[in-house]
């Protein structure tokens, strides 16, 4: 085909801006193939996130990009991703069954966090991922009402059985004691506890492990970020002041310790009255924006403060497994695609891992 070669499609392609990492396809490797055949082309595109969500969209971008040049007459766009184990804080081991640990974290309690990590799970899920979260909120384990679990966990030899909610693995102190039982504990009996939850659990072959991290920034936040492989981590927040000045302390807690800050979710950002559809900023506006600004690190998105969302958990029922069609679980897979998106530009583990591949038909 004149004119038409395969650095000539990388070229065209490779310019195309991903709107959830801001990295041109080129840059990020994203361009895994290309074949021409008279006036047809085909062409791979490996993303380093998982992107169920996005990649019809991306799909049809790139065919339309490539069938616009009169050269050509078909082309096939095939859209993939493959993730891969990145980089911990130094001197800390992975774990073998986890590629990727994402720690959400937030500097005071009350902004949601815990409502966050469980749909942001559930949302890498539904785009492709598989999934397990790990309840960290010893004084407040909350994700077994939120996921609908009871009961004791099995085990199988020394190890402790995940439960499964809504496709993802779950594992939580809330599920050893008690619901209305205080964990009247010191801090180094809770650090303890939950790196043997981690290390204990029969984890399986999963792409994130999401981890709800206690509130605050303490010792204990300290000391389990020291001593938890962790690959990226998630600072939940809400616009007022008071709360974006904590979630800057979270911040500079994970840069203590040389855990990259993947970016920050506004949570409870504006609310719609359901009577009338007035929209008021009751926690005040643009603060995410701000502190985005301020740090040098991504805004992931915006969430509202709607009563749903509040149902949904307390009900064991997350938006995102819930009403994965509604606009709340949309922008939770939004954010989702960028907080792994941002991950997959940051060092690769060198420790040896199978990569996780899927394969999407487009």
């Amino acid at each position: 085909m004149s004119g038409i070669d395969e650095g000539w499609v990388k070229a065209q392609l490779g310019a195309l801006i991903d709107p959830h990492n801001e990295r041109d396809l080129a840059s990020a490797g994203a361009i895994a193939g290309v074949a021409i055949a008279e006036r047809r082309v085909a062409v791979d595109i490996v993303l380093g996130y998982p992107a169920r969500g996005y990649a019809d969209a991306l799909a049809a971008q790139a065919r339309a990009l490539l069938e616009g040049d009169p050269r050509i007459d078909s082309a096939l766009v095939n859209v993939a991703w493959r993730i891969v184990p990145h980089q911990v804080q130094g001197g800390l081991t992975p774990l073998p069954e986890v590629r990727n640990i994402i720690a959400v974290a937030s500097g005071k309690g009350g902004v949601g966090k815990s409502t966050t990590a469980v749909n942001l799970a559930l949302a890498l899920k539904a785009e492709g991922a598989k999934v397990g979260i790990l309840d960290a909120d010893i004084y407040g384990p909350s994700q077994p009402r939120m996921l609908g679990v009871s009961g004791r966990p099995k085990t199988q030899g020394k190890r402790i059985i995940p439960e499964i909610a809504h496709g993802i693995a779950m594992i939580s102190i809330g599920l050893l004691i008690d619901e209305d039982t205080p964990m009247i504990w010191r801090g180094p009996m809770v650090t303890q506890a939950l790196q043997q939850l981690l290390n204990e659990t029969l984890w399986q072959d999963l792409d994130y492990l999401v981890i709800d991290m206690p509130p605050g920034t303490g010792d204990i936040h300290l000391t389990l970020c020291q001593r938890v492989p962790v690959s990226g981590a998630v600072i939940v927040t809400t616009p007022q002041d008071i709360a974006l000045l904590d979630a800057r302390r979270g911040l500079k807690m994970f840069e203590k310790v040389a855990v990259p800050v993947l970016g920050i979710v506004e949570n409870m950002a504006l609310h719609r009255c359901s009577n009338c559809g007035h929209i008021e900023h009751i926690f005040g506006e643009g603060g995410g924006a701000r502190m985005s600004a301020e740090c040098g690190v991504p805004l992931l998105g915006s969430l509202p403060l709607a009563l749903e969302i509040r149902e949904q958990v307390d009900s064991g029922n997350p938006t995102v497994a819930v009403a994965p069609d509604g606009d709340i679980a949309l922008r939770y897979r939004d954010i989702a695609r960028r907080t792994a998106a941002r991950l997959a530009l940051t060092a690769r583990s060198k420790a040896l891992s199978i990569p996780s591949i899927v394969i999407e038909d487009n």
